[in-house]
């Protein structure tokens, strides 16, 4: 029985803990866009883009005189 008037005091300041974490993570906008991260992940894009107007290096080396490349099975052209 002894044992109460420790776990009580020590269960009430761990609420008390978790609620002030909880306060601090929504006003610092923790839960702002939980969608968004998740879409970002799945659009990345990791080529990079070159801001000279150039095109990239994957369209200019494999395309033949008529701009259609040449790998490219004929159902797809």
């Amino acid at each position: 029985m002894e044992i109460l008037y420790l776990l009580i005091p020590l269960s009430v300041v761990l609420v008390f803990l978790i609620g002030v974490v909880f306060w601090w993570s929504v006003r610092s906008g923790q839960f702002d866009d939980l969608e968004g991260p998740g879409y970002r992940v799945i659009m990345d894009d990791d080529r990079v883009r070159q801001e000279s107007g150039q095109e990239d290096s994957c369209h200019r080396s494999d395309h033949g005189s008529d701009g259609n490349n040449d790998k490219t099975p004929d159902t797809l052209k």
